[in-house]
């Protein structure tokens, strides 16, 4: 690579990093806030079970629009160019959150308050859509081939910088007397997204076009978008679709599972001390930093389909001791449940899955297969998770164990679908047959 090149790509694994940073930061702390809070601000006239249930399912409505922005926004991509589409996606983003920050509660305007809410956080999932798929994007078509996975895990750390930033800053609200704490201190995390958003949208705005972007507008020129990307990832790429669809359940499952429904859980039902639990969140974000590295470099040398399908049976082997473990109350041992499960489980499906999932398709559709994909994916295999959860429990009488088995299942089914998928590897991202390739493959779905 050339000094111009890699300066580039610095500035392009930064900028990703930090948009994805946003992105997630943007969610949990919804999550964080539909898990301890929001209950009691938007849904305080129903019983406290059923209260809780109808706060989490406000989580899962970001992930039904996540394809729609998938659709959306991969058209925008692959037609406008990835650049363009990431800073819409960005600055979209940040406003959904600092509105949320701003709305009247249940007490204040009645039914009204719900209603805006889950409005607001539809909009939020529809420009998530559009903003995962875009971010590796640019990475994976930056990079040097045979270190895609490497420099693409990186930007998917913004995941847990994000998780980090949300968990510190509730941590901190949280510090509040209660009685604060519901009347205005819940507003601060989604207000600081502004802030956020801002560093963001100044350092997309730094980067270039991607370079295999621009050499498949040379290739294709007039006939590059005779048929919409959409349509044509559907008809030619549709095993790639649904093979990244269930991928996601080992990667989502487990770690909504450990953020957002075992801190409820935890609290609510095993009488653990809020600061406790976020206290081990935040230490099992620093350390999938250098977790991502290892493993994204490592699916360099023994392909990504080796590194998933380890991590989906690393996380079905031990959905059962990370429960054991959270049982205990004790911080070292409920740490250890979050490294075996999230840091090396998690963190090794994680970080290969940005160039896996854009390496299965040509250039000319790949910002549509790739968001539209996982976006699907987070609905099935993520987006309820909490819900699903939540409920699991409650059928059980507040037990665990149904929540453990759907993890289980759930890593499983993932790892199958890893075992009989492409190794994507040493696959040229400018060649238009990638997914013809993926389609005729007799390892496919």
């Amino acid at each position: 690579m050339t000094t111009q090149e890699k300066k580039q790509l610095r500035k392009v694994v930064i900028s990703s990093w930090i948009g994805n940073t946003i992105e997630y930061y943007d969610f949990l702390v919804y999550g964080l806030a539909a898990a301890l809070v929001f209950n009691q601000l938007f849904f305080p006239n129903i019983s406290p079970v059923a209260s809780l249930l109808a706060s989490l399912a406000t989580f899962g409505v970001g992930f039904v629009a996540r394809p729609l922005g998938g659709i959306f926004f991969g058209y925008m991509g692959d037609t406008i160019g990835r650049k363009k589409t990431l800073v819409i996606t960005l600055l979209g983003m940040g406003i959904a959150t600092f509105l949320t920050g701003l709305l009247p509660t249940y007490h204040q305007i009645g039914v009204a308050a719900p209603v805006f809410l889950v409005i607001l956080r539809f909009a939020q999932g529809f420009l998530v859509g559009g903003e995962w798929g875009g971010a590796m994007l640019v990475v994976v078509e930056n990079a040097p081939p045979q270190r895609r996975g490497f420099f693409s895990a990186w930007p998917q750390t913004g995941g847990f910088s994000g998780q980090l930033l949300a968990t510190g800053v509730f941590a901190l609200v949280t510090l509040l007397p209660n009685e604060q704490l519901i009347s205005w201190g819940w507003r601060i995390p989604f207000l600081l997204s502004a802030a956020l958003v801002w560093i963001g949208l100044y350092m997309r705005t730094k980067i270039d076009e991607t370079p295999v972007f621009k050499e498949a507008q040379k290739k294709q020129k007039d006939n590059i978008h005779k048929t919409s990307p959409t349509l044509e990832v559907i008809k030619t790429s549709w095993r790639s679709l649904l093979l990244i669809m269930v991928l996601r359940f080992a990667e989502s499952v487990p770690f909504f599972l450990a953020t957002v429904f075992a801190v409820s859980y935890a609290t609510g039902n095993l009488g653990i001390d809020r600061q406790t639990m976020l206290m081990v969140v935040m230490v099992t974000c620093v350390i999938a930093f250098p977790m991502h590295g290892f493993f994204g470099a490592l699916s360099d040398k023994l392909g990504r389909r080796s590194i998933y399908i380890f991590g989906a049976l690393f996380a079905a082997t031990f959905a059962f001791p990370f429960f054991y473990l959270l049982e205990s109350g004790s911080f070292g041992l409920i740490l250890i449940g979050y490294i075996l499960l999230i840091n090396i489980g998690h963190n090794s499906i994680n970080s290969v899955q940005p160039a896996f999932f854009t390496e299965l398709f040509g250039a000319k559709v790949r910002y549509s297969g790739a968001s539209i994909g996982s976006q699907l994916g987070a609905i099935v295999a993520g987006g309820f998770t909490p819900f699903i959860a939540q409920a699991l429990s409650s059928y059980s009488g507040g037990g665990w164990k149904l929540v453990a088995t759907y993890v289980v299942i759930a890593s499983l089914i993932s790892a199958t679908a890893a075992y009989f998928g492409p190794e994507t590897s040493r696959r040229s991202l400018i060649d238009e047959e990638g997914s013809a390739e993926m389609a005729n493959s007799k390892a496919v779905l």
